[in-house]
């Protein structure tokens, strides 16, 4: 059974760029997949020879994406990752809360492998 996990990484950044690298084809073409094609609300993510699906589940502009997948076989709850833009009002520092399944096995490579594609997001936004 997939576990539930959240990651969170602090960018220097605004919500309007980090939002357009979390949402856009082009944006998440640049970190996050090495190709993205849209299809109105369907995403096709490419990684070397492999693909999978996604469906854009909800959007808040500057504030939230969440991505449901089209071809999970578990539970639909488990069956997303999100990505929020936090402000902490205090700081008014930016932070990126990861939000994500995985089986408990695979949890710590799933952990690895978002802290080298936020990395590259890093790099990007010149954080």
């Amino acid at each position: 059974m997939r576990i539930k996990y959240d990651l969170e990484y602090n960018l220097n950044c605004s919500p309007k760029v980090l939002f357009s690298r979390l949402s856009t084809p082009g944006g998440l073409g640049e970190w996050f997949a090495d190709d993205v094609l849209v299809d109105g609300e369907n995403y096709t993510f490419h990684w070397g020879k492999t693909e999978a699906k996604a469906r854009l589940a909800a959007l808040k502009e500057n504030r939230l994406v969440r991505f449901e997948w089209d071809d999970d076989e578990g539970d639909k709850e488990t069956a997303f990752f999100e990505f929020r833009i936090i402000v902490h009002d205090i700081t008014g520092d930016l932070a990126l809360l990861i939000t994500d399944f995985a089986e408990p096995d695979e949890k710590e490579d799933a952990i690895y492998l978002w802290d080298a594609q936020i990395n590259d997001l890093k790099k990007l936004l010149g954080s």
